[in-house]
């Protein structure tokens, strides 16, 4: 499986209610479960208008088709080429 970003452009998605999102993953949790291990949602961070989410994923058509079945817009797909936090700076 491949590490993707996934920016999703929602507005007012940061206005949502805590009972909107729950519903909102539950749906995406629903989508995923039709993938059939195609797809794995790792985290989302929600900001101003967007979503950026960190899947798994066999393809990019794999999270398209994740889109399309939990109605969510893809909006960029950006493979991931590597990884760095703190804990890189000590080798």
């Amino acid at each position: 499986m491949n590490a993707y970003i996934i920016e999703r452009d929602i507005t007012g998605v940061d206005q949502m209610s805590d009972i909107q999102l729950v519903n909102a993953s539950a749906v995406s949790n629903a989508a995923i479960e039709k993938l059939a291990g195609k797809v794995k949602w790792i985290r989302s961070f929600v900001t101003k208008d967007r979503i950026f989410c960190h899947y798994l994923a066999e393809t990019e058509d794999s999270i398209r088709e994740h889109a399309r079945l939990s109605g969510f817009p893809a909006s960029r797909i950006t493979p991931v080429a590597g990884m760095i936090g703190p804990e890189t700076a000590n080798g």
